[in-house]
């Protein structure tokens, strides 16, 4: 709550600020599928939650995912039974934790692991070129987490081993010889002084290159170590994280090896299935293996859902499948089974579902008269300001940087898109003054793939404009159109798969901007990256 508090002060900017008084979200997806007795539905978490990490605690499951460069970040989640999850803190929520100036989109927090040690929660994390690798720590899950404690070692991906009193680090780190390919990593493994908050001993490795070097295997990341019936099993994505996703593992009697890598690996992977299949599930990995209460194995993970030829603009989503034991290995899908819909739910005390449901048909208004924002509400990169506060029943924002400044902090902040077919709506109160002046709904994919849909200023005219830019520095003007009447402009966003539409409602007259916008432009399959698209209230006015 002290970052809502913090971006809700007042401002010194001197812009007028852009008032919404609400913003709207409605999707389903296209292939929704009713549920039925018992049964749950794929994905746990829709949108951009990607990289997830679980942890149990007593009757409570945690959750955590990677955020990137958004602020607030790594969104915090808990369930009692797996498939229903409410959001109950954002992990980095203090600009004082993390700094993502410079940062793109793409770079900042990756792959959070989240665990629990005599009473305290830990979350492992790097931040990648903002400080590298850290643990930060809080006594409740909701928060407050405290500022990181940095620690003195290369790669990515920490997750931390805890065997009696002690903890180990195993992430991903540069192999100990010279990378024989592009993509070669290894796994290593060191103590972790959790009292001290400092790495002690040793460092070994564990892992070169992955299950079987002579084939070249790339990214060796996102490592796990548990411990059953007095075997060690590390867990590990392979492949990279698009369509050669996959989720390996290997196993030892000691804990620093030689771990054997599985026979049947991968254990979970799509990338050898037809990607012409209907309602395809792919890029399927990262994921990490939970036993529950009843003694049950479970496993969350990262997957995609494409609506065409590996296009998807909602990112990277967290799954859930029931993981079996094999002959002393675990398996969380045979190979060549695809990744289902729905299924039967874990052996867990049921719950409701929360009232703003994290995966199916979703609906919400925000009417923006609270005392602050709900918390699934993001940023770009660290404010060194406030830039928005909630008054009267409205958002005002401030003017602030320009989307694609990456030293700078635009005034925008938005929600993720959690379908295919998705429509957002505000209601927009805002007059530009002078040339280039712009406020309205932004959908952001990067910081060189997004969209301005609102009212500017073009030739000494108010007009309601599109704006796009795909993988390029500079804007492209794709349709505008006068606005004459006085009052509030409604903008609307309809995404139906592979294309937008705009629409604009003013003086009680409602029109489509255009339609049939080629959506490609907000896909990671052309924008890059790791993470979903977010859209919401923007405001830009240039100095003077």
């Amino acid at each position: 709550m002290f970052a809502m508090a913090l971006l809700g002060a007042s401002s010194t900017l001197a812009a007028a600020p852009a008032r919404f008084d609400e913003f709207r979200y409605s999707g389903e997806d296209a292939a929704h599928r009713a549920l039925g007795p018992g049964e749950f539905r794929n994905p746990i978490l829709s949108g951009y939650y990607p990289d997830p990490s679980v942890t149990r605690v007593g009757d409570d499951y945690y959750l955590v995912n990677s955020s990137f460069a958004h602020f607030p970040g790594i969104p915090v989640f808990t369930s009692k039974d797996l498939v229903h999850w409410t959001q109950i803190a954002n992990a980095i929520d203090r600009p004082e934790q993390l700094d993502f100036t410079g940062r793109r989109t793409s770079q900042g927090v990756f792959a959070p692991d989240i665990s629990w040690h005599d009473g305290l929660f830990y979350i492992a994390n790097t931040c990648v070129e903002c400080g590298g690798n850290f643990v930060i720590t809080a006594k409740d899950p909701a928060g407050p987490w405290s500022n990181p404690i940095w620690l003195p070692f290369e790669g990515i991906d920490p997750s931390i081993y805890w065997e009696g009193d002690k903890a180990y680090i195993v992430n991903n780190r540069a192999p100990d010889e010279p990378p024989r390919y592009d993509g070669h990593r290894a796994i290593w493994i060191q103590e972790y002084d959790w009292r001290a908050g400092k790495m002690v001993g040793p460092s070994t490795q564990l892992i070169n290159g992955g299950v079987d070097i002579s084939k070249k295997p790339v990214w060796i990341e996102g490592p796990h170590i548990l411990r059953k019936d007095g075997t060690y099993y590390l867990t590990a994505a392979e492949g990279g994280t698009s369509v050669n996703h996959s989720q390996v593992v290997f196993r030892s009697k000691s804990l620093r090896g030689p771990f054997t890598p599985f026979e049947g690996n991968p254990i979970l992977t799509q990338r050898d299935l037809d990607p012409a299949r209907p309602d395809p599930i792919g890029s399927a990995g990262h994921a990490k293996l939970v036993q529950t209460q009843k003694g049950d194995w479970w496993a969350t993970f990262l997957a995609v859902r494409p609506y065409a030829d590996d296009y998807y603009t909602i990112g990277r989503e967290t799954f859930l499948l029931p993981v079996r034991w094999e002959n002393g290995w675990p398996i969380i899908l045979p190979k060549g089974q695809a990744i289902r819909r729905k299924l039967k739910a874990p052996d867990l005390p049921s719950q409701p579902a929360p009232l703003l449901p994290t995966s199916g048909p979703i609906s919400y208004v925000e009417p923006f008269d609270g005392p602050a924002l709900p918390m699934q509400w993001i940023g770009i990169r660290t404010p060194k300001h406030p830039f928005y506060r909630l008054a009267d029943g409205m958002l005002e924002l401030d003017s602030g940087a320009p989307l694609g400044d990456l030293n700078g902090v635009p005034a925008f902040i938005g929600r993720r898109q959690q379908h295919a077919n998705a429509r957002f709506s505000t209601m927009l109160r805002y007059v530009p003054e002078k040339e280039g002046d712009r406020a309205g709904l932004a959908a952001v994919q990067s910081d060189r793939s997004h969209l301005f849909f609102g009212l500017t200023r073009i030739a000494g005219e108010t007009v309601v404009a599109l704006y796009t830019r795909e993988a390029a520095d500079t804007d492209r003007l794709v349709a505008s159109a006068p606005v004459t009447v006085e009052g509030p402009v409604t903008l609307t966003i309809r995404m139906t798969g592979g294309t937008m539409a705009f629409d604009y409602a003013a003086g009680g007259a409602t029109r489509t901007l255009t339609q049939g916008l080629d959506a490609t432009l907000l896909s990671t399959k052309k924008a890059g990256g790791f993470v979903g698209t977010v859209v919401g209230p923007y405001h830009y006015s240039p100095a003077s």
